[in-house]
């Protein structure tokens, strides 16, 4: 396109002038502005990174704000009704564009909201108020998964415009979750009862770089001809080269990343030649390394130093460095080179960004964040490894392709050069892939058929899907769908398979997907196999995110499920079952399971019941680890083993709160009360039984838990009462540190005392038992909520009686649960527990012992101990007050399927955000 064809921002309304800072759009933009800004049109655009695509998302977001100007040419704006759903990637793609544009229609009273982990401060109300949500494909999944009941896809009715950034996202293992969200909202928009909404003309637009298969995206987004928009090298600013170096791999990903650290040096005194270079590492620890390599083989050349062009400049960084507050910087500033980080504070990040944009600082050693949101081009960009540390994970994981474009984008400073370099390291292996990306040869596939059981469920959950044809719908509505038609041989099928054949494929594959839901009772069907309903363990396995077969695992769980069944049973996860057991981890493992100082709370048994020596598979060794992160002090200090650990640690969280909710629905009293206390251990990696529990205190790390302990302060209670000198004496701090431990102690949730009394019942051959919770104290005021599940059940038939979730912050004391229940016909003790959900060593518990022979009830408090007795029990009923009662059955109270709980929160793990409810439990009873 011609200079004198290019479209001017005069050519938009009055109003959306200020929105941009220049006079014309450029060559793409002005290419694509009849169809973004003139028409509803969907549209796909492929174009290299840095051509400016950024600008079609904004002219699309002007286009829906336009239906607010009035006749008169006045804005006149309604919070809410038209929204704007922007999907990118990454969390810093969604916190740089919320930023601009924040800035760019705040002004005119739009709202921007940020849906992603990093954000805890929404409700409901802010998402139905907001105009423009930026958000990550996992986290705008896993907010429309909760909360279904009140409303989670309410907001859906509004949404008008899809902008989906990076879209060849749906070549990486990540792109089903996109896939899932997209045909999602196709598959609602169609619904009659959205006809009169937004929603029912939602517009598509999809920005990727360049790719081969653009028609899939637009046969897929439903894009008209004159919405695919495909443009080449040319568009880019400033020409790239790219090269793609392959290294022989080390034993392990870590060292292959440290020893790259070799090559760096000499590829930017070949390739940079005195320009500006951004080293792109997978950590921040890698980031500092390689600039502290780079400044001691700078310091080598002595006055030659290749960094330093001028006596004038090495004086100005002599003087910059120090201003800097980072003393390992201030040694590598003096060198022309330095890293970035988040690490670094605010005003140290903001001298080596200045630095380097004069020229000073030649070379910035820096993470993958850098690609986003900062503005800091440089002629050469060096992507060191196309590997990163995935920390949900716990191992390395390529980059996925987005990433690596974004830092690939970097490179090339307009106007200042005309052409940039780009040089990516990676194994000898993986260097066509990369290959292949950066010359837009790559085609982007589905991956949605390995996880697709798990996001049809997802569907049946919402009542998106109701019945089969909705499923082949759903099915038809994927990426899936069309890219099966065209490569058949990557989904399964035989290369010349017939049309018929492939719909008749995709029909078997729902199907049979369905079948395997329903014989796992994830899912009801009738008896023709036509209508879909959710039933409470797939409706569980979609909150928490997890792998069919991991629900399956717990849904095998004993009866009677121990703690150690527990531990078991999460480390037969799907979640974890990419940790390997290694060789050279072997021995380690061994010494830890075979537990000569009686640290583990429980270890790998042989055939006769001993200790095994040797560890042999990847669930035991998940096992073994487990147990020592759980002993408070783990004894293993090995980084990928730490790694593994932190991973079975979240993950293990996760997996319990979905067991814990699993064993409620089933009304296993001993399953709930070990995978509650299960979920908390792993959230705080000790066991309640750790001698370091003080450890969850703020301020409180290992050694110093150590040393209170080597004083006897093991527990709240005794840190309560300990002089706050002593303490200092003791840890070798200063005053006033033993009064901020004790201050810490303000952060624990108020103290409460529990009782069960067995109260003298007027209907004959009945039981009627009071628990009541009270708070001794006035409660201080917190901005934190605690809450604790009170759970009351009897051991004999392992039959959970009532269960509620408190707030003891601000529950009404006294507060009380009455059950009546049939005399036993001999003994039966009943336990009431009140497990608080976060805090480990403060949990209560009472015990009731009702014996038919005298009627003698005794009651007495016990610390975690159960007995197996298994005797049958009679009826039970769950009381509000002396007049009403509900009558239920001990056998329709195990096999209830549809429990009631105080619940409204959001399960608390990496995956999302949690927001707890409002409500104040009432005094009386949870049905049960």
């Amino acid at each position: 396109m011609d200079s004198y064809t290019l479209k001017s921002v005069l050519d938009l309304p009055t109003h959306f002038r200020s929105a941009f800072n220049f006079r014309y759009f450029n060559s793409l933009q002005s290419e694509c502005f009849p169809v973004c800004f003139h028409s509803n049109a969907n549209m796909v655009i492929s174009a290299p990174t840095g051509s400016g695509k950024t600008v079609i998302f904004e002219l699309c977001i002007l286009r829906l704000l336009s239906k607010f100007i009035s006749k008169e040419g006045r804005f006149v704006h309604l919070k809410g009704t038209l929204k704007t759903v922007y999907i990118a990637p990454s969390k810093a793609l969604v916190q740089e564009k919320l930023r601009d544009w924040n800035e760019k229609f705040g002004p005119w009273g739009v709202t921007c909201l940020e849906l992603t982990g990093d954000n805890e401060f929404y409700n409901a109300r802010n998402i139905h108020e907001a105009d423009i949500i930026l958000t990550t494909p996992e986290k705008f999944d896993a907010v429309t998964r909760y909360r279904i009941k009140d409303g989670g896809l309410s907001f859906f009715g509004d949404i008008a415009l899809l902008l989906i950034d990076e879209v060849h996202l749906l070549n990486d293992p990540r792109g089903a979750t996109l896939e899932a969200i997209v045909s999602r909202i196709k598959m609602l928009a169609c619904k009659p009862e959205m006809r009169s909404s937004p929603l029912a003309d939602v517009r598509f637009l999809a920005v990727s770089a360049t790719i081969p298969n653009i028609e899939d995206l637009a046969e897929w987004l439903q894009v008209p001809a004159q919405g695919i928009k495909r443009f080449g090298e040319e568009m880019r600013p400033v020409k790239l080269t790219t090269k793609v170096f392959g290294y022989t791999p080390a034993k392990n990903d870590f060292l292959f990343e440290r020893r790259l650290q070799n090559y760096v040096f000499d590829i930017l005194m070949q390739y940079s030649r005195g320009h500006s270079a951004l080293v792109f590492c997978s950590t921040r620890k890698g980031a500092q390394e390689a600039a502290q390599r780079l400044s001691q083989t700078a310091m080598t050349f002595g006055h030659s130093n290749p960094f330093i062009k001028s006596k004038e400049q090495q004086e100005r960084l002599r003087e910059a460095s120090l201003s800097c507050s980072d003393k390992q910087m201030q040694s590598y500033i003096i060198y022309g080179v330095g890293y970035h980080n988040g690490g670094l504070c605010l005003k140290d990040r903001s001298l080596i960004e200045s630095l380097f944009l004069k020229g000073d600082i030649q070379v910035i050693c820096t993470t993958n964040t850098l690609a986003h949101g900062i503005n800091l081009p440089a002629h050469t960009v060096v992507i060191k490894s196309t590997q990163h540390f995935n920390k949900e994970k716990g191992l390395y994981m390529e980059y996925d392709r987005s990433t690596v474009l974004q830092m690939c984008g970097r490179a090339g400073r307009p106007p200042f050069d005309d052409t940039g370099m780009v040089i990516i390291m990676t194994r000898r292996e993986t260097v066509h892939l990369y290959e292949n990306l950066l010359n837009g040869c790559e085609m982007v596939e589905s991956q949605l058929l390995p996880c697709v059981t798990e996001h049809l469920t997802a569907e049946i959950v919402q009542l998106t899907v109701s019945d089969i044809t909705r499923a082949i719908e759903w099915m038809k509505c994927s990426y899936l769908y069309v890219r099966m038609k065209k490569n058949p041989k990557n989904y399964l099928l035989k290369q010349g398979t017939s049309s018929e054949q492939k719909e008749r494929h995709m029909q078997e594959i729902c199907v049979q997907k369905v079948n395997e839901l329903s014989q796992h009772q994830m899912i009801w069907t009738d008896e023709d196999g036509f209508l879909l309903k959710p039933l409470e363990p797939g409706k569980l396995m979609t909150k928490y995110y997890l792998k069919f077969e991991t629900m399956k695992h717990i849904m095998q769980a004993p009866v009677n499920c121990s703690l150690e069944d527990v531990l078991h049973i999460i480390c037969r996860a799907e979640e974890i079952a990419w940790i390997q057991l290694r060789r050279n981890e072997k021995k380690l493992l061994n010494d830890i399971n075979t537990d000569k100082d009686g640290r583990l709370r429980f270890h790998i048994l042989g055939d006769k019941g001993k200790r095994k020596k040797r560890i042999q598979t990847r669930e035991e060794k998940i096992f073994v680890l487990a147990n020592d992160c759980l002993t408070g002090d783990p004894s293993v200090h090995d980084l990928s083993l730490t790694q593994d650990t932190n991973s079975i640690c979240s993950n293990g969280c996760r997996i319990a709160k979905c067991m814990k909710e699993y064993f409620f629905h089933k009304k296993n009293y001993r399953g709930a009360l070990n995978s509650t206390v299960s979920a908390k251990s792993f959230n705080q990696k000790l066991w309640d039984d750790s001698p370091y529990l003080l450890k969850q205190l703020p301020g409180i790390g290992m050694v110093t838990a150590k040393a209170l302990h080597s004083m006897g302060i093991k527990s709240f209670e005794t840190l309560a009462t300990a002089d706050p000198r002593k303490i200092e004496i003791v840890t070798g701090r200063k005053f006033p540190f033993g009064n901020h431990i004790k201050d810490s102690l303000l952060s624990l949730p108020p103290k409460v005392d529990m009782k069960i009394e067995d109260i003298e019942c007027p209907r004959q051959g009945k039981s009627k038992l009071v628990v009541t919770l009270t708070r001794p104290l006035q409660s201080v005021q917190s901005t934190k909520r605690h809450y604790a599940d009170m759970i009351i059940g009897s051991e004999e038939d392992n039959l959970i009686l009532f269960h509620e979730k408190i707030r003891v912050d601000e529950f009404p004391s006294p507060y009380s649960a009455t059950i009546l229940l049939s005399n036993p016909q001999g003994k039966l003790t009943i336990k009431a527990d009140l497990i608080f959900e976060e805090y480990i060593g403060i949990d209560l518990r009472q015990k009731l012992l009702l014996m038919k022979e005298n009627n003698i009830s005794l009651n007495h408090k016990q610390r975690n101990k159960q007995t197996s007795t298994f005797l049958p029990m009679e009826d039970v009923c769950v009381i509000d007050d002396d007049e009403t009662t509900s009558g239920v059955s001990a056998k329709e109270l195990r096999n209830s399927a549809n429990s009631k709980r105080e619940n409204d929160s959001m399960p608390s793990f990496n995956l999302i955000d949690e927001e707890m409810g409002e409500g104040i439990p009432q005094k009386g009873k949870e049905k049960s």
